[in-house]
């Protein structure tokens, strides 16, 4: 006999342009494939379109996180909940933990952290781990920093990858295809860590070299007014296109031809994992998890972070060599298919759940029995 369906619900912050919002998504389409009725709650889902929301049973709460009105808002998702009762919380992003957390003791049922970035030196984690029974870390590298700062059992930790889907049914001209102009681009929120400005550093010193380069940023946040200015300072914002994008950057990504992660710091990079699969080759920092997805010269090409110089003379090296920057894109799309491919991330996901939630019955059945025998 099948297994009978179980619940969980995603909590969530803001749908924005970065790879965690990708995450989500993924699993809220994907987890009814393996029997599970999956829901979402969160701050804000104004990028996912209307239709989509409402398929994927996305609830918004904007007072979910502020000190008095989030108590408030807390009950009411409960309320609202109280004729589908989730047997597993999964809190989507570290910044969502303590709304997770109290979600799962009211519906006393145990919970799950998906940790997506590599905590910062000075980052207060003021919260209680305790209150979560297993967590998941995107990359190697993130669960070694998250475990030297916080008290919690490493065999309750799992590295899950996020996972991304094969780019099937697109067909996309080959990279640096001498019919058209070469774009380089990136893609991703646009904040300070992200290194974009070093992205703008190397497209200057590009195209003193060369003028035939076009360069594109996806994405929006908080950088972008000033990485705007920097493109006007340094003469080039005839050469640069900026793309508000939603939550899905496959057109973004499809029109470039080497994709760029200049990052100061990076979990994994989920949006890289995209365009690799799509066959773009990357250039990245060699931090964080990227080290441990990219080998130099092999799976893509690696540079120091905070480096332009270095970032344009390895741009220089792919535009002057279109057949090695291709076969870099098809051994990172290789790469991407067989380790970081998204069914693997959802079983082992899945099975994860069905962990814990067997677990957390456990207690519930012992109970039972000895009430019985009494």
């Amino acid at each position: 006999m099948d297994e009978p369906p179980f619940r969980v619900l995603l909590v969530a912050g803001r749908f924005e342009v970065r790879g965690s919002s990708l995450y989500t998504l993924r699993l809220a389409e994907s987890l009814g494939q393996f029997g599970i009725d999956a829901r979402v709650v969160c701050t804000f889902a104004d990028r996912v379109d209307v239709s989509r929301k409402k398929r994927l049973h996305i609830q918004e709460f904007p007072y979910l996180k502020l000190p008095l009105l989030g108590r408030l808002t807390r009950i009411q998702v409960q309320r609202d909940l109280s004729g589908w009762i989730p047997q597993l919380v999964h809190v989507q992003t570290r910044d969502m933990m303590s709304v997770g957390t109290w979600l799962s003791g009211r519906f006393e049922c145990p919970s799950i952290l998906t940790v997506h970035e590599i905590l910062t030196p000075g980052q207060r984690l003021s919260f209680s781990w305790k209150r979560i029974q297993r967590m998941i870390a995107v990359s190697e590298p993130v669960k070694s920093e998250l475990l030297k700062r916080i008290s919690f059992d490493e065999k309750k930790t799992a590295v899950i990858h996020c996972g991304v889907a094969p780019d099937c049914g697109r067909t996309l001209p080959p990279v640096l295809d001498p019919g058209h102009l070469p774009v380089i681009g990136v893609a991703g929120p646009l904040e300070t860590v992200k290194g974009i400005l070093y992205f703008l550093g190397a497209a200057h010193r590009v195209l003193q070299s060369r003028s035939d380069v076009r360069f594109l940023i996806s994405g929006s946040g908080p950088e972008e007014r000033n990485l705007r200015r920097l493109s006007r300072e340094l003469g080039i914002s005839d050469k640069v296109t900026f793309v508000p994008s939603l939550t899905d950057f496959a057109e973004p990504l499809a029109a470039m031809d080497i994709y760029c992660l200049p990052s100061l710091e990076q979990g994994l990079g989920t949006i890289m994992l995209e365009a690799m699969a799509m066959g773009k080759p990357v250039i990245t920092s060699g931090v964080g998890g990227m080290a441990s997805v990219i080998c130099d010269n092999e799976t893509g090409l690696v540079v120091p972070p905070a480096s332009s110089g270095k970032l344009a003379g390895r741009m220089l090296e792919m535009l002057g060599d279109p057949v090695r920057a291709r076969s870099l894109g098809e051994a990172g799309r290789r790469l991407v298919h067989t380790k970081f491919n998204a069914e693997a991330m959802l079983r082992k996901t899945v099975d994860l759940y069905k962990q814990v939630i067997a677990e957390a019955e456990r207690p519930a059945v012992k109970a039972n029995k000895s009430a019985t025998a009494v």
